[in-house]
């Protein structure tokens, strides 16, 4: 199974020559699934072969316009593709307001149906699964309603001792039941535990995208030890107070948060534009040793 990141905007409030603004996509054997859609998204789609038509879900953190100034553009290169398939937003509540007056204001019929699916602003909620994935929102602090999103593989069956089939001359339904945890009584009376019969899969991998926040304290609560986790790291600790007063936070406190929760690995993005990356990562390091720069194409294997 193939599980990635691959980063599609790392800049904050303005577009660069080489950084686009904020927008990433998950990809699991393939399928895309999009966090937030700044400006230049579907540039760095068609640049990194990201596939239009299996792009079926995405997630918005909040209504910046560097977080959603692309989306209005991909919508309509959909509709202008011809598109039919249905398409889930998961955003604030204000995001559907919003398209439905750009388009129709422009008499545009986007020609599929959008579905605005509103995010609760209360705890951590599960909001999307399927076969490859479970997602989970849960609210930042920011200066508007923001959320970050937990991607946890959906967990798998335990997998069948081979032998013990021909052995205990095990039902499709026995193994069903075994592969789910169940214990079955055999023909002879007794008992074949799960336990006995099964290997268990792999632990379910995860992933966790922190937008513009302020620190969050509770993020160990849900994501302790996480495979990867994003967090925004707009300002050097020098500007500590600013990234306060706007509600952002520093590459040391996001390095300190992501070594707090015993992340596995800490990408950080979302750069101000007024420090060199070199020198966000070089502050971030001296706690975080390992820490990720987040550039526009880079793909990270969790």
């Amino acid at each position: 199974m193939s599980f990635s990141v691959r980063v599609l905007g790392s800049s904050s409030a303005l577009p660069t020559v080489k950084r686009m603004t904020s927008a990433q996509a998950v990809l699991y054997n393939g399928t895309p699934y999009l966090i937030d859609c700044g400006e230049g998204t579907q540039i760095r789609m068609r640049e990194y072969s990201l596939s239009f038509g299996r792009l079926r879900n995405i997630f918005i953190s909040h209504i910046h316009g560097d977080h959603i100034f692309g989306l209005f553009g991909l919508l309509s290169t959909f509709s202008m593709l011809g598109r039919r398939t249905e398409m889930n937003i998961y955003c604030p509540e204000k995001l559907e307001q919003i398209c439905n007056s750009l388009f129709a204001s422009l008499e545009h019929n986007l020609g599929f149906k959008v579905n605005y699916i509103y995010l609760n602003p209360n705890g951590i909620n599960h909001i999307h699964s399927d076969k490859n994935l479970d997602v989970f929102s849960f609210p930042l602090v920011h200066t508007k309603p923001t959320w970050g999103f937990l991607f946890r593989e959906t967990e798998k069956e335990r997998n069948i001792r081979k032998n013990f089939i021909e052995e205990y001359n095990l039902s499709i339904a026995q193994i069903v039941k075994l592969k789910r945890g169940g214990d079955v009584e055999l023909d002879d009376g007794s008992v074949l535990k799960s336990d006995d019969a099964t290997i268990l899969p792999p632990v379910p991998k995860s992933f966790v995208y922190c937008s513009d926040t302020l620190p969050l304290k509770r993020l160990g609560d849900f994501a302790e030890n996480v495979d990867l986790l994003y967090h925004e790291a707009t300002f050097m600790d020098k500007d500590a107070e600013l990234a306060k007063l706007t509600c952002h936070t520093t590459t040391i406190q996001a390095a300190e948060l992501a070594k707090g929760i015993s992340a596995k690995r800490l990408v950080l993005g979302h750069f101000s534009t007024r420090y060199p990356a070199s020198e966000l990562m070089a502050e971030a390091r001296t706690f975080f040793p390992d820490a990720i720069e987040a550039r526009d194409g880079l793909e990270i294997e969790i």
